[in-house]
């Protein structure tokens, strides 16, 4: 077999320009190299010689993956498994730019055998007889020349009058309230009508889906429309709405349509499901619609490959006036990829595809069934007929879209929480877990594809769209069982997390003024907290930067705690700030234990900051006060040792002969105290005094078990730990290696009876420990000194110099 030379090496340009791009394929470049690809991301003048391929491929390698390299990390955006199907269509767009340079009669052939084989092939696989096709990039486009061919068809006198025709009787295009958002539009611009010929239909609301279009409410509206003077021109229906997936009553509204002679358009995703062998009535009806548009690119995988609209109509000059069907033969290219893709699939390999996502939804839906946390879109709906419930129940088995949320009512069930704990606002509380849920499945099952979508009446939920991704991203039954298992996981600490935020709310009000309870329900955690400081006297500006800088440290130390729980400042674009967000928490959680802890180092940052506030004021008093006592301690040491002694030679000789003992004793700066104390009862008892030493303060001992995490209780109804927890200043050992943090939290060691003193103990411990850690040292003046006082953890202090 004859192969024209051109054609293959357009294959292998195409192959080893994937495998270049592909990531990872590429082997490091050497250091000049890589950083002359790596300022090709900077703009500059375009080279004088020109470059080969592979430096060109090299080239978009670097932009593609730039900010992997910066970061020193993959990327975490989802990419597109391009198979050997994909490849096809990426050679078809290499083609297309070959055969274009063909002569114009081997180009119209050929180009017309590529338009008659994808358009009999689409026609015969989605059940459309004796349709048409238009291919179009945007998926947006063949609806906009459908709606043209419509008003050319409606409005005879439309080719030659122009807009001036569409005075005498204006033009309704009726959508679904559920439909894809800006869809209408869009057509409006582009067709220049105006946003009054766009008719929205409400949903159900009685009975029935609530993303399905109300048929009675739609044929009340078009006898309006008509009775006014207005012409019904087009109605756009969904064979799986954007949101939910549900499918409209398309036999009714095909109904509606043939009386009032209207235009009957359907689009969604649910229209992938007529490939298969066996097709649910509702989706069936499609078949009898006047123009479709399929998207087979996405759900076949195939990257850059254009949408379709499959239609019928009769005239052709007509289809060419609205641009349906074209007579230059290089825009009919455009079909060329997925004429390639198709072949190369084969009617199998579609038709598997199609049934492969269609088994993942049912896969999940099974799994979340089973689930007594989670919703599934058939319990979301609203009460119905009987004939409603099993079109609904037969809809929801062969819809390939799964809509699931985490249930407020069945968690408060099963944990036995209080109904009371769910306030007002409830609603946005769930439409947050919900949201964190669905963000934390993508990141822990990337290629399960699943997302989050916002929904009128239902709020936030999960979507699993398998015909939209599961190509694309390679989806598989072990991803399922993944995204379960992940799901599983995650269930029990929402449900935890949210029965406990009531008793964090009370916890919180118990430890007023000093903590103050955040109200934010767009927050998936256990709450949000402020610790308010003293600010009497203060004006509003001090008070705000106390706040701040009180609040900021008190995340840092409760950040190096050690436990599972993650403190954070909240929303990206909250609206409150200077606050401490506690994210998840499990059932075993400790909320007053947490709160108090908070509390605590609160309370420790505001005192240690009123510490040094103070410490200039204290250290300069003393400072002159010390040099008051030396000016007083050289007098009196001049007059009991004489003029003699102070003479350079004559004082040696007469020290040697007869030596003096001096009745000045040495000074010691109390810090806590303010004050100079004399040094000569600690030369007597070698030993410090005035005050206990840390080792005979009480503290707070640790009863944590081994590998126990903070604010963890040990068992329900266990004895061996206390309800009520206190902070203790942890003592470092002698190398500082301690592991124990400052602030860690420890339960009381005394008895019940006794743990009011020792949370008095504790604190009055943990002050004097801050107050003690500053040293201030005199300077020494001849033989006399003033010495400061050192509190050291053994109850050591530093020895007088000179002595």
């Amino acid at each position: 077999m004859m192969v024209d030379r051109t054609l293959a090496q357009v294959g292998r340009n195409l192959s080893d320009a994937m495998r270049i791009l592909g990531d990872g394929q590429r082997e490091p470049e050497a250091g000049a190299e890589r950083w002359r690809l790596s300022r090709a991301s900077i703009p500059g003048p375009l080279q004088g010689d020109g470059q080969d391929v592979a430096t060109i491929l090299h080239l978009v390698h670097n932009l593609i993956h730039d900010e992997e390299e910066e970061e020193d990390k993959p990327s975490q955006h989802r990419m597109q498994n391009v198979g050997e199907q994909g490849h096809m269509a990426l050679l078809g767009h290499s083609l297309a730019a070959y055969i274009s340079v063909l002569d114009r009669e081997r180009l119209r052939k050929l180009t017309t055998r590529i338009l008659s084989d994808t358009t009999l092939w689409l026609c015969r696989l989605f059940r459309y007889e004796n349709g048409s096709a238009y291919f179009h990039e945007d998926d947006r486009d063949g609806l906009v020349k459908v709606c043209r061919l419509v008003i050319n068809a409606r409005y005879e006198e439309y080719a030659s009058e122009g807009y001036a025709v569409l005075s005498t009787k204006q033009p309704v295009i009726y959508q679904s309230a559920s439909g894809r958002p800006g869809l209408g539009q869009h057509l409006c611009s582009q067709l220049g009508l105006p946003l009054s010929s766009l008719c929205t239909v409400p949903c159900n609301t009685i009975f029935g889906s609530q993303h399905q279009m109300d048929v009675a409410l739609l044929d009340t509206l078009i006898k309006e429309d008509i009775e006014a003077g207005k012409l019904p021109l087009l109605l756009i229906v969904n064979a799986g709405t954007p949101g939910a997936g549900h499918t409209d009553k398309l036999a009714r509204l095909k109904d509606v349509c043939d009386q009032y002679s209207m235009w009957l358009h359907v689009e969604g995703v649910n229209l992938a499901t007529l490939a298969l062998a066996q097709v649910t009535s509702a989706i069936m009806a499609a078949t009898r619609s006047d123009s479709m548009t399929l998207t087979p690119g996405q759900w076949l995988g195939l990257p850059a490959v254009t949408a379709v609209t499959l239609y019928r109509h009769e005239d052709p000059a007509l289809s060419l006036a609205a641009g349906l069907t074209c007579s230059q033969p290089v825009a009919r290219l455009r079909a060329l990829p997925l004429w390639l893709s198709l072949q190369y699939l084969g009617h199998n390999g579609i038709v598997q595809k199609i049934r492969h996502a269609t088994a993942l939804s049912q896969q999940l839906l099974q799994k979340l069934k089973a689930m007594t946390s989670i919703k599934t879109s058939d319990v979301l709906q609203t009460e119905m007929s009987l004939a409603e419930a099993l079109t609904m129940v037969e809809d929801e088995l062969s819809s390939p879209v799964v809509l699931f949320k985490f249930s407020q009512e069945t968690s408060a069930a099963s944990s036995g929480g209080s109904v009371e704990g769910y306030c007002a606002g409830d609603k946005e509380v769930l439409d947050a877990f919900n949201r964190w849920l669905g963000e934390q499945l993508v990141q822990l099952v990337p290629s399960s594809g699943v997302d989050v979508v916002e929904l009128e009446d239902e709020g936030t939920c999960v979507r699993f769209s398998p015909l939209l991704t599961a190509a694309v991203l390679g989806t598989q039954q072990e991803n399922i069982e993944e995204l379960a298992e992940k799901l599983a996981q995650l269930l029990p600490m929402m449900c935890s997390t949210m029965c406990l935020r009531q008793d964090f709310r009370e916890e919180t009000h118990r430890h007023s003024p000093s903590l103050a309870y955040i109200q934010d329900l767009s927050w998936p955690g256990l709450g949000a907290v402020r610790y308010e400081p003293q600010t009497e006297g203060m004006d509003e500006s001090r008070r705000k930067q106390e706040l701040e800088k009180i609040n900021t440290e008190l995340l840092k130390k409760l950040q190096d705690l050690d436990t599972d729980i993650v403190f954070s400042t909240g929303p990206e674009f909250g609206t409150e700030e200077h606050c401490v967000f506690v994210g998840m928490v499990t059932e075993d959680v400790d909320v007053s234990e947490l709160v108090d802890t908070v509390a605590a180092l609160g309370r420790d940052i505001e005192e240690s900051g009123r510490l040094l506030e103070n410490m200039t004021e204290v250290v300069r008093k003393g400072i002159l006060e010390a040099e008051q006592q030396l000016q007083l301690a050289n007098e009196e040491k001049l007059m009991e040792e004489g003029m003699l002694r102070q003479l350079p030679l004559v004082g040696s000789v007469l020290n040697w002969f007869s030596p003096f003992q001096s009745s000045i004793k040495g000074r010691t700066f109390n810090l806590a105290a303010g004050s100079l104390d004399s040094t000569e009862g600690t030369y007597s008892t070698k030993a410090q005094t005035g005050r206990p030493s840390l080792q005979e303060t009480p503290t707070s001992s640790s009863k944590k078990l081994p590998g126990q995490k903070l604010f963890r209780r040990s068992g329900a109804g266990s004895e061996s730990f206390s309800e009520t927890s206190s902070i203790g200043q942890a003592e470092e050992p002698p190398g500082g290696g301690g592991s124990t943090p400052s602030g860690s939290v420890h339960p009381p060691a005394c008895p019940p009876a006794a743990e009011e003193d020792a949370h008095t103990a504790g604190d009055a411990a943990a002050e004097e420990s801050q107050e003690s850690s500053l040293q201030v040292h005199t300077p020494v003046v001849e033989e006399e000194e003033v010495t400061s006082e050192e509190r050291q953890p053994e109850g050591q202090e530093a020895e007088p110099s000179g002595r």
